[in-house]
């Protein structure tokens, strides 16, 4: 289990690495996508199955299917139309599919050979969560909350529109 362990974690650098280097956006959010797969396996490997679980579900299922669309709807138009044939070449799918092809192997591995080990949990009711996190972790979820608040304010003066400033004795004119 730990080599299945080493080598998810190597694709996950590799992944990561070709996906911050790619300058055309599908090509590093295949990367992206293998990147979250192999952080789901040793996530799986390490016994946080459930969290393993969240990893594939929400990042490479959910947001991964937003950042498609998002990129589809940016269609840039006339500049793209001649390079579909060039984004399908073996070269550009080869390094992706290779990753994840290593990262089936090891999945195809852990189903088969897994011991299956009963995991005794402890229950944690929602006001032990809540309590956890407003006294142990307060300056984490403060540091949250700023985030977020400075994401909404970016994003804010990022769309807005100015308007055209016109002089004062300009403004009931037609031009």
């Amino acid at each position: 289990m730990l080599i299945i362990f080493y080598i998810a974690a190597v694709v996950a650098v590799l992944a990561t690495l070709f996906a911050i280097t790619r300058t055309n956006a599908v090509h590093a959010l295949l990367y992206l996508i293998v990147s979250l797969i192999s952080v789901a396996i040793v996530f799986f490997v390490m016994g946080a199955h459930l969290i393993a679980a969240l990893e594939v579900i929400v990042y490479a299922g959910a947001i991964m299917v937003l950042f498609v669309f998002v990129i589809m709807m940016l269609n840039i138009g006339s500049e793209t139309e001649g390079k579909g044939s060039q984004w399908l070449s073996p070269k550009v799918w080869g390094g992706p599919a290779l990753l994840a092809l290593i990262l089936f192997i090891e999945m195809v591995y852990l189903i088969t050979t897994s011991e299956s080990v009963p995991v005794e949990g402890v229950v944690v009711t929602p006001k032990q969560v809540g309590i956890a996190l407003y006294t142990k972790y307060l300056l984490g979820v403060e540091l949250a909350a700023v985030m977020l608040m400075a994401g909404i304010v970016g994003a804010y003066h990022i769309g807005r529109r100015k308007r055209k400033s016109k002089h004062r004795f300009f403004e009931g004119e037609q031009v």
